[in-house]
């Protein structure tokens, strides 16, 4: 059985949330930090971090 990664990344997300139980707003910089580094800002972000 083949599992998209996509599908995979939310079960053991959703899994993470309800049995960690860790604070939102680390959920969603995390989120938001791996969103970014898919995004058309990821060149202005790597030149501000080196």
């Amino acid at each position: 059985m083949d599992v998209p990664l996509w599908l995979a990344l939310i079960v053991v997300g959703w899994l993470g949330v309800k049995l960690i139980r860790p604070p939102w707003w680390l959920v969603l910089v995390l989120l938001g930090g791996y969103l970014l580094a898919d995004s058309l800002l990821t060149p202005v972000i790597d030149t501000a971090v080196k």
